[in-house]
């Protein structure tokens, strides 16, 4: 088997466990999961890169300043999206947090041909079409709009977006979009600290080591996908990440016995179903 595609599924499936690895922090606000998130990422970050002593890239910045300003706008929607998912799973909605990224491709699709006048097949409008339609069913059905899965899906799509024109690659982008928000990251948590609620002080050994294993976490399966996108078609990298949402999915059904009533089925067949035509569609691209 051609390695790379080993490398995809080894990173989907580990952002499809990343339920499993939050649920286990559920006593630590999310903002401060979110901030150390970041801080340890950085340090592993800087870690790999002073292992590869890959630094040339930082010329770049001194020759191009606008890149630190694009780089901080993609910045900020990364902690948007960090941050609704790691509270989205800890507070009771994993299901609407897998269906974000069941809907993140087709969002993709429809924000390329928006901003960047990319021409859509039929299949794909065709598979928008059906998915917003399942969409429009389960706001009327629970009468509320599902704005996390909506939030994750945008909030994702426009990183992508920032990061398919960005002149940096996957571990340098991710460096520098961590320190960027490193001064925010540690002032509150300094904030917190200094009243007290600060969980990795005041918290036993274990929480802190689960908090510090947020760099790894991060990082593995960010690398293994770096590894992927070099070796397999993007195509085939398009139909593997529907295993992350799957994961996730069934973990919020089976494990954490969250609510998947009629309503929400038929919502989810019809996401399915625009899914299928574009998967469908590729497919077919990727024989050709």
């Amino acid at each position: 088997m051609n390695p790379g595609v080993l490398y995809a599924v080894g990173a989907y499936l580990c952002w499809g466990f990343f339920p499993l690895y939050f649920r286990a922090l559920a006593d630590v606000p999310p903002l401060q999961i979110l901030a150390h998130r970041m801080l340890w990422s950085l340090l592993l970050l800087v870690l790999i890169l002073v292992a590869k002593r890959h630094w040339r890239w930082l010329g770049a910045l001194r020759e191009r300043p606008a890149i630190l300003g694009r780089f901080a706008i993609s910045a900020l929607l990364l902690s948007c999206n960090w941050g609704i998912y790691i509270w989205a799973i800890n507070d009771g909605h994993v299901v609407d947090a897998s269906l974000g990224y069941y809907i993140n491709p087709l969002m993709s699709v429809v924000v390329g041909a928006l901003v960047l006048s990319e021409r859509l097949r039929p299949a794909q409008w065709a598979a928008v079409a059906i998915a917003a339609v399942g969409v429009a069913w389960m706001t009327i059905a629970i009468d509320r709009l599902p704005w996390i899965s909506l939030t994750l899906a945008l909030s994702f799509s426009l990183y992508g977006l920032l990061r398919k024109t960005a002149p940096l690659g996957s571990l340098e982008g991710l460096a520098l979009e961590t320190a960027v928000l490193l001064p925010i990251a540690l002032s509150f948590l300094l904030w917190e600290g200094s009243y007290g609620a600060d969980a990795f002080t005041h918290g036993g050994w274990r929480l802190r080591l689960m908090l510090m294993a947020a760099g790894p976490v991060t990082a593995i399966p960010l690398l293994l996908f770096a590894s992927a996108a070099r070796r397999i078609p993007l195509s085939l990298l398009g139909i593997l990440q529907y295993l992350m949402p799957t994961v996730v999915l069934a973990l919020g059904i089976w494990l954490f016995h969250e609510p998947f009533g009629l309503n929400r089925a038929l919502g989810f067949g019809l996401v399915w179903a625009g899914v299928a035509v574009y998967l469908s569609d590729a497919l077919w691209r990727l024989r050709r």
